[in-house]
């Protein structure tokens, strides 16, 4: 799981994430919960990471995929349609391999240790795809895209997207050096991500090193979600056990805690985790597939939009190549 790495002397020399102190709350794990895996677009493999958590719990995120991990043959790459989105953000973020995206104001192409941060806005059609030399080589593939919502008042906001390159990720070591912090979004302690974001929220990449324990302020005011990429460990004050495809969600505190286990599958030797934390909007929501609303009127809205052509319309080159 290379993404955005560093060697070991490296990490040393990294600015280093402070612990709270003892007076900080350790928030307690509220429940743990398993991914179920299903197919997505044209049929490429994901992991449901919120299936199963109410919504209440999540806000403000919506939905994350966890896309692979697999290594396709030549030939079996695959992506998605073109297809709508209105109201809220997505973030698609990769670990191995290269996207394609493309979209009814412009497009590009996303690699290792890059993320797209897309606000569909009052409206937007795009596709997602692997690149034609990936289709035709095959590779490995494997990433994942968070879906975040916007408040009410700025669901109809212009759509646009950022390009955010691996290089242009805030690097930060665990106060030990036994963690790697790759900052996305937001603010950790004070070291900012590059994605520029409608709704505060926190987005981290760790890895945090076998038999390390990983100790990080967090804000009060935002929930706290961690979903496990690859190895197994122990979340919270309980010491609750979480590994590969489960979902840990927080209660209130202001710190939060992971601790690897001392041996780890060859294969994953770290334990990589997708750290989420959110300012709650605390607005009804309005969900039906690819639209994300307040109101059941304001979804029937969007599906007339979209069906009358007034979320965009496929670039005339891109709709010549299907």
């Amino acid at each position: 799981m290379p993404a955005i790495t560093v060697s070991g002397e490296e990490l040393l020399a990294l600015p280093r994430v402070a612990e709270p102190g003892s007076e900080a709350h350790e928030r307690p794990v509220r429940s743990v919960t398993t991914a179920p895996e299903g197919y997505e677009g044209e049929g490429f493999p994901v992991r449901r990471a919120f299936a199963g958590v109410a919504l209440d719990d999540l806000d403000p995120f919506i939905h994350l995929d966890q896309m692979g991990e697999v290594e396709y043959g030549a030939g079996e790459a695959t992506g998605t349609p073109w297809h709508p989105h209105r109201g809220f953000e997505t973030a698609t973020y990769m670990i191995d391999g290269t996207f394609e995206h493309q979209d009814s104001n412009g497009g590009g192409m996303i690699t290792k240790g890059d993320t797209q941060w897309m606000t569909a806005g009052g409206g937007i059609l795009h596709i997602e795809k692997p690149p034609e030399p990936l289709v035709a080589s095959g590779g490995l593939f494997h990433g994942f895209q968070l879906w975040v919502n916007l408040p009410a008042h700025n669901k109809l906001m212009a759509p646009r997207y950022q390009d955010l390159r691996a290089g242009e990720v805030a690097l930060l070591a665990s106060a030990d050096g036994g963690a790697l912090t790759r900052v996305i979004a937001g603010d950790l302690a004070g070291h900012e991500g590059p994605g520029i974001t409608h709704t505060p929220i926190t987005m981290l990449h760790v890895s945090v090193s076998a038999g390390a324990r990983l100790r990080l302020p967090w804000k009060a005011s935002l929930n706290a979600l961690t979903y496990v990429l690859s190895g197994n460990g122990d979340f919270g004050a309980e010491r609750r056990p979480a590994g590969m495809g489960e979902l840990v969600v927080y209660g209130p505190g202001g710190a939060i805690t992971a601790t690897a286990e001392a041996e780890q599958e060859s294969r994953s030797p770290h334990l990589d985790l997708l750290i989420l934390g959110g300012e709650p909007i605390h607005e009804p929501i309005a969900w039906k597939g690819p639209f994300v609303m307040n109101t059941h009127n304001e979804l029937v809205e969007a599906f007339e939009d979209y069906r009358a052509g007034r979320l965009g319309s496929v670039p005339a080159q891109a709709a010549g190549e299907n």
